[in-house]
């Protein structure tokens, strides 16, 4: 989400807030290829024939953005919403699409920075342990939400939660260790 500027984006939803719909207008353009490159980062993981598009995800996140008014505080507020409504559309759609077979819908892989093994995993698996994590740890699994879905960096997700790059690292590593171990443990044999 580095391509767009903070204070660029920040002015727009100020003055959106205030009811300036020409600044609603101009956006768009600002925030929409930050946006799909999220969105295309994780329909690259999906099965050949997957019919979701990296657009459409990013259409529907931002209608849902601009239908809840634009109280938006700042860039990292807006991009931490659009990171759990961009979660929720995939987790939505990946439910509504599942098979029978198990293994079937979307799979994703879990963060190289974790010292673990690496294998796909299901984005619902993935979804429900996340749950599990929110519910144990709230800014572990918030932390996990603006980095994996919301695709910001350490220091951005540091800002948006008002807390050191240092902490984010270490919640981070955490986060997705405990993850691949509670979907590892979950996974059929």
């Amino acid at each position: 989400m580095a391509d767009t500027t903070p204070n660029q984006v920040s002015e727009l939803l100020q003055k959106w807030r205030e009811g300036d719909q020409a600044a609603l207008e101009a956006l768009m353009p600002v925030v929409y290829e930050a946006l799909r490159k999220v969105a295309h980062n994780y329909l690259r993981h999906e099965r050949p024939d997957h019919t979701l598009q990296s657009t459409a995800v990013v259409h529907e996140a931002y209608i849902r953005l601009v239908g809840g008014g634009g109280q938006f505080e700042n860039r990292q507020h807006f991009f931490a919403v659009a990171a759990q409504l961009i979660r929720q559309i995939l987790v939505d759609y990946a439910r509504k699409h599942r098979s029978l077979k198990r293994g079937a819908g979307y799979k994703l892989a879990l963060d190289e920075a974790v010292r673990v093994p690496q294998k796909d995993v299901d984005l619902v698996d993935l979804d429900d342990a996340l749950r599990e994590l929110t519910r144990l740890d709230a800014r572990q699994g918030r932390i996990v939400e603006l980095r994996f879905f919301g695709g910001l960096s350490i220091d951005e997700t540091a800002e948006v939660l008002s807390i050191s790059a240092a902490t984010v690292e270490r919640s981070w590593a955490s986060a997705r260790a405990w993850l691949y171990r509670q979907i590892s443990r979950n996974a059929p044999s």
